[in-house]
């Protein structure tokens, strides 16, 4: 475990946050730099510790030197610090980053995987490592800037289970530009349209059902969010698209 000195040094975020990957922001502003250049395919993001010197540390001993343990600490400070967003969000199942197998042999763990199963123990809900894969290696993220990691991961992933109809949470130990997530959250949203979750439990059950869709124009989690912590101060949140919901209903196998 870590030591409480060390514990009492890491600073957990607060403040304003970005709507999208809750990292901090300035009080005016509604979305990080990152994250108003290039939004992300997932629908929200949570990070607990300011990626200062402190904490970089004690991650670099976390993946680097063995020190599996940090995880029990870690674990119960992501369900002590999120669970308000978990019971707003509620997951169906964790999703921990994968590794690469060769990675993951030298190092002897997955440091997210950990991370995920502790938070499975306070949470209880599901870690499902049989649904991605990494199955290119890549290089090291950190000293990449965000269009060189972006180009780092491509086809560096794989979805090889099936995540239709799930609400997932993702695990990573470090967030920065959010290159990593966007990515899966895009492979999991083209393999499992995982946002329509009626639609899916519909046809994984074999329910003989009409659905009728109101379509809003609204992205319902993020306006709900700003509806509840930021004063109804709406902002990207109204949805033009022309989707064809009869295509996608008639994709799915549902009338």
């Amino acid at each position: 475990m870590i030591c409480l000195d060390c514990a009492g040094d890491l600073r957990p975020v607060s403040g304003p946050r970005c709507y999208k990957c809750g990292k901090p922001v300035n009080g005016d502003e509604e979305y990080c730099r990152d994250c108003g250049a290039h939004p992300g395919a997932f629908d929200q993001g949570r990070g607990i510790f300011l990626y200062d010197d402190r904490m970089r540390y004690s991650i670099m001993k976390y993946k680097y030197f063995g020190c599996q343990e940090y995880s029990r600490f870690y674990g119960k400070a992501l369900y002590i610090y999120g669970k308000d967003m978990l019971a707003l969000w509620k997951p169906q199942i964790i999703i921990p980053v994968p590794l690469h197998r060769r990675k993951q042999r030298i190092r002897g763990f997955n440091q997210a995987e950990l991370l995920a199963k502790e938070l499975s123990r306070y949470a209880g809900i599901p870690v499902d490592t049989a649904i991605l894969k990494k199955c290119h290696a890549t290089r090291s993220q950190k000293k990449l800037d965000a269009a060189e990691r972006k180009k780092n991961l491509q086809k560096a992933f794989q979805v090889v289970g099936n995540p239709a109809g799930m609400r997932i949470l993702l695990i990573d130990d470090v967030y920065t530009t959010g290159s990593t997530m966007d990515v899966l959250a895009k492979l999991l949203l083209e393999k499992g349209e995982m946002n329509m979750n009626e639609i899916a439990t519909a046809v994984r059950y074999n329910i003989p059902v009409v659905e009728v869709i109101v379509n809003n124009h609204v992205l319902g989690m993020v306006r709900q969010w700003q509806t509840l912590f930021y004063g109804k101060r709406y902002s990207q949140t109204v949805l033009n698209d022309a989707v064809d919901f009869v295509k996608l209903a008639d994709r799915k196998r549902v009338v």
